[in-house]
C-alpha cells in the first residue's frame, strides 16, 4: 500500500475552505472563529498544546453544514433545531482515524455552559467547545452588524454587551472574562478582516510538517469532504462515492499501477467539492439551467481546484479532479484541455463521473438503466466528447461498472 506525505493541518485549512463556500458570501467564518478562539485561550494560558486541537476543532465545528439553507439559519444567535448540524459533524468526524478527537468538542458546540458543566466529558472538552460556541456567536453578531453597513467599532461595544450578559447561563465565565478582555483592542477586531485572517491561518499553517499516512487514512480524510458535498442535495447521494468507485475499477481495468488507482479514487471523491458554492435551489432545479445558472454552475470544477491546491503531496489528484468536466476535443470546461493535454485517470474520472451521475435520479429524470447508459456514452464518444478506449472497458465490464457506481456488492 502506497504511503502519501501529507500535511493535515493544510487538508484542515482546505477542508475549512470548502465548508466556506457554503456561506456562498459569508466565507472565512471558521477561521475567524479559529482566531478568536485562539487568542481567549492564550490570555487564558492554556498549553501550546490545546490551543492547537481548539484551533483545529474551531476550523471545523460546522462540517455539519453542507445546505445553503441551513448555513442561512447560523446567522441568527438561536434557533430550533440548531443542534442538528453538530450531531452531523461529529458523526462525520468519527469516520476519519484522523479527525475524531473533535468529535465530542463539534457535537457540544451549541450547548449551553449550565447544561455543558454537568456533562460527564473531559474538562478540555467542555471549556473547547464552549468558546468556539461564544466566539463563533461573537462572529454572527459582527456579520450582521457589517450587513448594516456600518463600521464593526461602530457595533464592538453592543456585540461585547451581549456575550457579557449570557456569562453562566449560556457561556462559562472565564471565557467570557478573557474575550472581553482580548476584545478591548482595536487591532482584535481589525484582524477580523479577509487578508489579516488570512496571515494568522498562514502562519498556522507553517507551525507543522507533512506526516506520512497510509492509503486508508488518507481515504478515510478524504471521504469527509465527499461526504459534505454529498450532503448538500438527496439526489447527489453517494454520488462522489460512486465515481471514486468507478473510477478505480475501470483504473484496474485499464492496467494502472496500484498508486494512480489509488489516487484516482481519491480523485474520484473529491472531484465536486467546488459544488458547495452552489446553492441547494439550483441544484436541484427540476428544470433547465438559464445561462446565468449554467454560469455559475460550470465554475465548481475551478473552484474544486482552488479548494485542493493547498494540500501539498495531493497535487495530482488535484489536478485529475478539477478536469473531470473537460472533454476529449477541447469543448469542456474550465480548461478547455484536449485528449493530448488530459491524462489517462482524467479521463476515466470523466467518464465514471457521466456515468455515475446518469445512474442516479436527478431532479428532471429518473435512474437511467446501464444499457441505456452505455448508448449515451458511445454517442459521445462519436461525437468526440469521451474518450472510446475508456467507455470500452464500461462496454467491457457493463454489469460490473453499475454496481460499482451504485455501490452494490455481488
Amino acid at each position: 500500500m502506497t504511503k502519501y506525505l501529507i500535511n493535515l493541518r493544510e487538508a484542515i485549512y482546505s477542508l475549512s475552505d470548502a465548508l466556506d463556500l457554503v456561506g456562498v458570501t459569508h466565507i472565512h467564518h471558521g477561521k475567524r472563529v479559529a482566531f478568536m478562539a485562539a487568542e481567549c485561550a492564550k490570555h487564558l494560558g492554556w498549553s501550546k498544546e490545546q490551543i492547537d486541537e481548539l484551533f483545529q476543532a474551531a476550523i471545523l465545528h460546522d462540517s455539519g453544514v453542507s445546505k445553503t439553507s441551513v448555513h442561512a439559519k447560523l446567522a441568527q444567535l438561536q434557533w430550533e433545531e440548531e443542534g442538528e448540524h453538530c450531531l452531523l459533524g461529529a458523526d462525520l468526524m468519527r469516520t476519519s482515524p484522523l479527525l475524531e478527537k473533535f468529535a465530542p468538542v463539534i457535537l457540544h458546540h451549541h450547548t449551553h455552559w449550565k447544561e455543558l458543566e454537568g456533562l460527564d466529558l473531559p474538562e478540555a472538552v467542555k471549556l473547547n467547545a464552549n468558546c468556539i460556541y461564544m466566539v463563533d456567536r461573537v462572529d454572527i453578531l459582527t456579520l450582521k452588524h457589517l450587513a448594516e453597513g456600518k463600521d464593526i467599532l461602530l457595533g464592538k461595544e453592543k456585540i461585547r454587551e451581549t456575550i457579557a450578559g449570557r456569562s453562566g447561563n449560556w457561556f462559562q465565565p472565564e471565557l467570557v472574562d478573557a474575550f472581553l478582555e482580548v476584545s478591548r483592542s482595536e487591532a482584535f477586531w481589525f484582524s477580523l478582516e479577509m487578508e489579516n485572517i488570512n496571515g494568522y491561518v498562514a502562519t498556522w499553517l507553517d507551525e507543522t510538517l507533512p506526516e506520512t499516512m497510509n492509503f486508508d487514512a488518507l481515504r478515510s480524510l478524504v471521504s469527509v469532504f465527499s461526504y459534505i458535498v454529498d450532503a448538500k442535495s438527496e439526489f447527489t447521494s453517494q454520488h462522489s462515492e460512486g465515481v471514486a468507485r468507478l473510477a478505480r475499477f475501470l483504473g484496474e481495468r485499464a492496467a494502472l499501477n496500484e498508486e494512480s488507482c489509488e489516487m484516482i479514487e481519491l480523485a474520484g471523491l473529491l472531484h465536486d467539492i467546488g459544488k458547495l458554492r452552489i446553492p441547494d435551489d439550483l441544484l436541484e432545479k427540476p428544470g433547465k439551467l438559464d445561462d446565468t445558472e449554467i454560469i455559475l454552475m460550470r465554475r465548481h470544477s475551478f473552484d474544486t481546484y482552488n479548494i485542493l491546491k493547498k494540500i501539498s503531496g495531493l497535487e495530482q489528484v488535484t489536478k485529475w479532479a478539477a478536469q473531470h468536466h473537460e472533454r476529449v476535443d477541447g469543448s469542456g470546461y474550465p480548461y478547455h484541455l484536449k485528449k493530448d493535454e488530459l491524462a489517462i485517470e482524467a479521463r476515466i474520472i470523466e467518464v465514471a463521473d457521466v456515468f455515475q451521475a446518469l445512474a442516479q435520479r436527478r431532479p428532471y429524470r429518473d435512474s437511467l438503466p446501464p444499457e441505456q447508459i452505455l448508448s449515451i456514452l458511445k454517442q459521445q464518444v462519436d461525437s468526440g466528447k469521451l474518450d472510446g478506449d475508456v467507455v470500452a472497458l464500461v462496454e467491457a465490464n457493463l454489469d460490473a461498472s453499475w454496481k460499482a457506481a451504485m455501490r452494490k456488492a455481488d
